[in-house]
């Protein structure tokens, strides 16, 4: 297993589970919290549409900073920011300075982490193991999915907000021991047409950022609501989405780094619009929960497909930070844009499971892009097996 000696990225492995362990057992409540506070569905559409709005007016500072300390420091900051917006999230009463708080430090955390992490796991990563290397990830935040939801309701529902959202911060902390065993990463102070080769990733992620609104935003608090608010139906449904999620995914990794990505385009996106679909139609909350099943296969086998081409184009263009700036930037533009409809039709009178509709047009660009990437992709590596 060539993509295990790789120990920069066993390091950031282990490092993304402890992320993803606090994420699944705190964050993944963040929508069911509010909702729980007497927040309107259309409410919390909004909050995350002001946070990823703040994330544009923060995200040049990044760079101004990563240029001077490199990319290790800027990761290692954005992990403790994560875990500072956790016990802001037990404050929250309504729609009130708490709220605003939360989506300010969200921003900062966000903008600092995500940024960095992706450039890092471009630059460090083996172009040759990228999708075992990434499913790998995956499937790992799969397993830690099966448990970690089910502590967390458990603990909302029986030791209060303010100890989990605090025991999630702790976990978000320890994230950062493995780090101190991975390299330095320097970010080039100068760079020409950094941001011009980035356009591809823009589009990718303006995408995938309709389809988050969808999915990410508008599909738990669907959810929520279809339980009852019920934080321990909440918590089971998501741990069940886990365990299906956790059961492949590694697989795709291996045919993905030997030249089929192109083979599984339409399996996986034929996948992902199956899933925004049975969201959208589910009829009660057993179906609901079966929806939500399925959509963890979609994210085992989409995110692979779909971070490979990116983290590939990152690596090899003149400043991965700069790519992901730039990139992420349009996955603010996509989320934000994605969220106001979303919120607009509710307002409007429609359910917040038809606006997850929003999720099929983002699904239909990313199909056309990706499949566009990894054709070129194969014809490259036919190309090279020919001349040698």
């Amino acid at each position: 297993m060539a993509f295990l000696r790789n120990k920069t990225v066993n390091l950031l492995n282990i490092h993304y589970g402890l992320h993803a362990l606090a994420s699944s057992a705190g964050g993944a409540f963040f929508a069911a919290f509010m909702l729980k506070a007497g927040i309107k569905p259309q409410v919390v559409l909004l909050a995350y549409a002001l946070l990823f709005a703040s994330r544009f007016t923060i995200r040049p500072l990044v760079l101004v900073i990563g240029k001077r300390v490199g990319l290790k420091p800027l990761i290692v900051a954005g992990s403790i920011l994560m875990a500072l917006q956790y016990p802001i999230v037990a404050q929250i009463k309504g729609v009130d300075v708490f709220l605003l708080t939360y989506c300010i430090v969200s921003a900062l955390a966000d903008v600092f982490y995500w940024t960095s992490y992706h450039a890092y796991f471009a630059s460090l990563g083996d172009a040759e193991h990228r999708g075992h290397q990434t499913s790998l990830r995956e499937a790992a935040v799969s397993l830690i999915g099966i448990v970690a939801p089910i502590v967390g309701a458990w603990g909302l529902a029986n030791v209060g907000a303010n100890i989990t959202f605090l025991a999630a911060a702790g976990v978000q902390l320890l994230s950062v021991l493995p780090l101190i065993g991975t390299p330095p990463q320097p970010v080039l102070r100068d760079v020409d047409g950094a941001f011009k080769a980035a356009l591809q990733g823009v589009r990718f992620f303006i995408a995938d950022g309709l389809i988050s609104s969808g999915l990410y935003m508008a599909w738990p608090v669907a959810l929520f609501v279809s339980l009852s608010n019920n934080y321990g139906a909440f918590g089971g449904a998501m741990a069940l989405a886990a365990l299906v999620g956790a059961i492949g995914g590694l697989i795709l990794g291996r045919f993905v780094d030997q030249g089929h990505g192109s083979r599984l385009i339409w399996p996986v996106f034929a996948i992902l619009f199956v899933s925004i679909l049975a969201r959208i139609l589910a009829p009660n909350a057993a179906m609901a929960v079966l929806a939500n099943a399925l959509g963890a296969v979609v994210g085992l086998l989409y995110v692979p497909l779909f971070m490979t081409a990116v983290y590939n184009l990152s690596q090899r263009s003149p400043c991965p930070l700069r790519f992901q700036l730039a990139a992420e930037g349009g996955w603010d533009t996509g989320a934000v844009a994605g969220c106001l409809m979303a919120a607009g039709l509710m307002a409007l009178g429609a359910s917040i499971q038809t606006v997850i509709l929003i999720s099929l047009v983002g699904a239909t660009i990313n199909l056309v892009l990706v499949r566009r990437y990894y054709l070129d992709e194969d014809a490259a590596l036919a190309a090279q097996a020919v001349e040698v």
